[in-house]
């Protein structure tokens, strides 16, 4: 397409358009507007965009469609639009009004605008300002997928059942793809949005250990709400100091599967240890002067072996958790739910507890707790405020 032409999906006054808007563009000559009959009441037409919003279009009716033509228009070189050869029937005035292109579908049988995730990221504009909504069909689609940083405000919302019918799904190991090469979602840019579907990577740990990333955020304000985020060891990577709000979800995995030095609030999630000889649930790398870390608030821990589960382990000496009101099984190790890393001690990290439930759940010496006043500070609101006042809460 041209550079001076726009993309556009239009309503005309007494007739019926119902033309995909995958459909609808405009012609690379802008010096001819043109109409080619689809089926009875519709239309797909083509028109120069310097008389996108303007004017009106001669339009004269014929035996097999519309032809249509604006024969007192110019386009921006101030040449004029030809006027099609029609049957000499009575010529009517239509007014042309500009609608939404609507949300691009991903579907895998066909029925979609695209057939794969990726696809329908690619046709989202560079530099785009506006929310712009990706609607997936249920299925599973395995590919990778990357949503650069000069793409932001997307959102992917599943449209099955459940966040369990769509899944996006990858089996690529860091060892050959590296760390964010193995996601199976990349996300750079800002703003990003998901709903109602699940992150998927297959790769298994037990053919050779490696990382393998199902979700990796790197753009800012993230929201992430009812997803199934699902892998084996670094399931979810939040880095690049990026703020991340992810409720009512689902997250899986066996080892450092919730790590990075993002600041992210988990609200009302089930996190779930997967691996039977135990594990680590986060492996933060916070900078010492960022306030906060990860937030595991009002969430529920789980796993299936007793005692063998650590709450985190410091990738970065500072490195910030804090579990806060939530229920913590007994897979949790009770006595020490803390470890190093390497050569960073858990004891001089900044990890908290505050009114922790389950059989997972005490006071010790090994077991920093808030007190009220503290806690005051340690609220999902404190850990994404950042500069801006930014409050996905509500």
């Amino acid at each position: 397409m041209s550079g001076n032409t726009r993309r556009r999906r239009w309503l005309v006054t007494a007739l019926v358009l119902a033309v995909p808007s995958a459909l609808i563009g405009f012609a690379a000559l802008p010096s001819q507007a043109a109409t080619t009959p689809v089926a009875a009441g519709n239309q797909l037409w083509t028109f120069a965009a310097s008389t996108a919003t303007t004017g009106k279009f001669l339009a004269k009716s014929v035996a097999s469609g519309l032809c249509i033509s604006n024969k007192d228009g110019s386009t921006a070189g101030n040449n004029p639009i030809v006027e099609e050869t029609c049957s000499d029937i009575a010529r009517m005035q239509w007014s042309f009004n500009e609608l939404s292109a609507g949300q691009p579908t991903v579907a895998k049988d066909g029925t979609g605008t695209y057939s794969t995730v990726q696809a329908a990221v690619d046709a989202v504009p560079a530099g785009n300002t506006t929310r712009r909504t990706i609607t997936i069909k249920a299925g599973t689609y395995r590919e990778s997928v990357v949503i650069p940083s000069n793409k932001p405000y997307i959102t992917f919302q599943g449209l099955g059942s459940g966040p369990a019918n769509t899944v996006i799904v990858n089996n690529k190991p860091a060892s050959t793809a590296g760390t964010t090469g193995s996601a199976t979602v990349y996300v750079q840019a800002k703003e990003f949005q998901a709903t109602n579907l699940t992150f998927n990577n297959d790769y298994d740990e037990n053919i050779a250990a490696s990382q393998a990333l199902a979700l990796a955020l790197y753009g800012d304000k993230a929201v992430l709400k009812n997803v199934r985020v699902t892998a084996d060891q670094d399931t979810l990577l939040i880095y690049n100091s990026a703020r991340a709000y992810i409720a009512n979800s689902y997250i899986e995995g066996t080892v450092d599967f919730i790590y990075g030095n993002g600041q992210a609030v988990f609200n009302a999630c089930q996190i779930y240890q997967k691996r039977s000889t135990g594990g680590y649930l986060t492996a933060a790398n916070t900078p010492a002067s960022q306030t906060y870390g990860f937030l595991i608030y009002k969430s529920t821990i789980t796993g299936s072996p007793t005692n063998l589960t650590y709450l985190g382990r410091p990738w970065g000496a500072a490195a910030q958790v804090t579990f806060r009101e939530s229920s913590l099984s007994a897979t949790i190790k009770v006595a020490q739910p803390w470890t190093d890393m390497s050569t960073n001690s858990w004891k001089n990290a900044r990890f908290y507890e505050y009114k922790n439930t389950g059989a997972g759940a005490t006071v010790n010496s090994n077991r920093k707790q808030l007190t009220d006043a503290q806690a005051a500070n340690y609220t999902p609101q404190k850990y994404l405020a950042g500069t801006d006042a930014w409050n996905p809460v509500g």
